[in-house]
């Protein structure tokens, strides 16, 4: 049974408690409710696709309380710098180059050298921001599919009993997701919302692109993009090659394992961070034992089978 959480001062305090034990809470925003987790720990951001059902990994947001906290975990330049005076806080989601070590698990990033931040305008998300001390990611609080929720009971009617607690603080004023922008390169709207590219344009005083269906995917919104390490990708290897790197499920010898107790949650925190590690011993073919296809083993082998994919 989910917790329904009040707006008093020991209600936000418990959130904030959640979060730090790498728990689920869903809170409003300006747009609509988000379902946070530690952007910091592979784990907690594993169960939030594991709440949500999600069959692919797409990049999550970071929602931060501060401009302090974001300069923590993204390059950031002047252009960030102005549209962040002019927007935020407030439905805008920026996509910065990521900082050298920066306090992100890679499943938020989906393995991208990217991170998309927002500071989110709503009172009760920067109260529980702050009362967090960090970043957290939260995509929309629903069930993969679903519609995205403007209150706590859309919340409740598909994550009930899937998620820790929901923070009621009333209904979502925007009702819409955020305008994202990316900051990688040219600026470059990536996703419509609530603040129009020609706001975007005079703030930044330069023409803001638009995205092409064809161009490379890099935020929330899109098609998830996939990581494709330098190695050849062999999946549902039923036993290993000479020479291969391995990446095993379940008991088994391998040079690396997502789950010897084939547990889907623990293997999806540590699919990225072991693809990268494989993929540094400069082998040519990294070999992947069969994850189950069911639950977060439908997300996981999505990444695989788009890092396997030809290019």
């Amino acid at each position: 049974m989910t917790i329904r959480l009040t707006l008093a001062d020991a209600d936000i305090a418990r959130a904030a408690e959640i979060w730090r034990a790498g728990g689920r809470v869903a809170f409003p925003t300006e747009t609509v409710y988000g379902l946070g987790a530690d952007a910091s720990s592979d784990t907690a951001v594993a169960r939030i696709f594991e709440a949500k059902d999600r069959p692919s990994f797409n990049p999550l947001i970071v929602h931060v309380a501060d401009l302090d906290q974001a300069r923590k975990l993204a390059l950031w330049s002047d252009a960030a710098d102005a549209l962040a005076q002019a927007f935020w806080p407030g439905p805008l989601t920026l996509v910065l180059p990521l900082a050298p070590g920066a306090p992100v698990s890679s499943l938020v990033t989906a393995g991208l050298d990217s991170v998309g931040i927002r500071m989110p305008a709503h009172p009760v998300a920067r109260q529980l921001l702050r009362a967090f001390g960090g970043g957290i990611a939260a995509p929309s609080a629903n069930r993969s599919g679903r519609i995205s929720p403007t209150r706590a009971a859309h919340v409740l009617s598909t994550l009930d009993g899937r998620i820790e607690a929901v923070v009621d603080g009333g209904p979502a004023e925007v009702g819409l997701e955020s305008t994202i922008l990316g900051l990688t390169g040219t600026p470059t709207l990536l996703r419509p919302g609530g603040i129009g590219i020609d706001a975007l344009s005079e703030a930044l005083g330069a023409r803001v692109s638009r995205r092409h269906d064809t161009d490379a995917i890099s935020a929330p919104g899109q098609t998830p993009s996939h990581y494709a390490p330098r190695a050849t990708m062999r999946l549902n290897a039923a036993e290993w090659e000479p020479g291969e790197a391995t990446l095993g499920f379940g008991k088994m010898p391998c040079d690396l394992n997502l789950s010897e107790a084939e547990n889907l949650t623990e293997a999806a925190a540590n699919l990225f961070a072991h693809l990268h590690a494989l993929d540094a011993m400069g082998r040519a073919v990294i070999a992947v034992a069969p994850v189950p296809h069911r639950g977060l083993g439908v997300a996981i082998n999505d990444r695989l089978s788009r890092a396997a994919a030809p290019r």
